[in-house]
């Protein structure tokens, strides 16, 4: 059966995102990009929301391509809509290739290339302003979650989010642990429900308990085909944003048939 989330007569469905991060398939090329693709178009089509993030150069092929139950996303967006700003993108120019979703606060943009708070909410605000969807992705570090802060750390983050929002139905929240993104360690199913409830429960605190039912809280951090149904359990685990695993298709079509019918 399908995971639905179901709060005070609002469905929630299920929304799966596959992170390419710099990786084009199982290489670095065009070539490899088409493999994929074609991979995810002959693979089962989904039957929840399901998003792929490729590189930005390889946006305007894999939107031109890739089957229309997979929505293509950017990894990235600057808050402006041009000018002098050096290797970004623009929400207009990625709207213009049929690309309307981007993930915003990925804790390696956080931490490699030292976005803050007040440059991620206004990057939130400019999608709003144009219709287009996000991903707004928050997470603490090990020790914060070893040292029982993990909400102290999220609620800064939950609020540059919050600030700027005034059309939810373009938000889903993607909660990442960042001890867990890439190491091959994962929350357990019991710590990433209680962090969903907590970051659903400060919604209805701070915002309103409408939001906090209707918005969609993915969780990432080594989510894979071995772990999505043991997390999809958690009442408020709305579906999942992969990483590597989402760069071989039998694998993503595992993570996602999680939520089929």
């Amino acid at each position: 059966m399908a995971v639905r989330r179901t709060c005070m007569n609002l469905a929630r469905t299920p929304i799966v995102g596959g992170n390419w991060k710099l990786n084009a398939g199982n290489g670095v090329t065009k070539a490899s990009v088409v493999e994929l693709v074609s991979a995810l178009n002959a693979a089962k089509a989904p039957e929840c929301d399901v998003y792929v993030a490729p590189p930005a150069i390889y946006l305007d092929l894999v939107a031109s391509t890739v089957s229309p139950a997979f929505a293509t996303t950017s990894q990235n967006v600057y808050s402006q809509e041009k000018g002098a700003f050096t290797g970004e993108n623009s929400c207009e120019m990625l709207q213009d290739i049929g690309v309307n979703w981007t993930l915003i606060g990925h804790s390696e943009r956080r931490d490699y290339f030292g976005e803050t708070d007040e440059l991620l909410g206004a990057k939130i605000a400019k999608c709003q302003s144009v219709g287009m969807n996000v991903a707004a992705c928050i997470g603490e570090q090990k020790e914060d979650r070893e040292a029982g802060t993990t909400m102290d750390v999220l609620i800064p983050q939950l609020k540059a989010i919050t600030d700027n929002v005034s059309d939810w139905s373009k938000i889903v929240i993607a909660y990442e642990p960042v001890w867990a993104i890439g190491t091959g360690l994962t929350a357990t199913p019991q710590q990433a429900q209680d962090t969903h409830a907590e970051i659903r429960s400060w919604l209805a605190d701070n915002v309103s308990g409408e939001v906090a039912d209707a918005v969609r809280i993915q969780y990432g951090g080594s989510a894979n085909a071995d772990n999505a149904a043991s997390l999809a359990a958690g009442p408020d685990i709305d579906g999942f944003l992969a990483g590597g695993a989402s760069l071989k298709a039998d694998a993503f079509a595992v993570i996602y048939g999680t939520f089929d019918k």
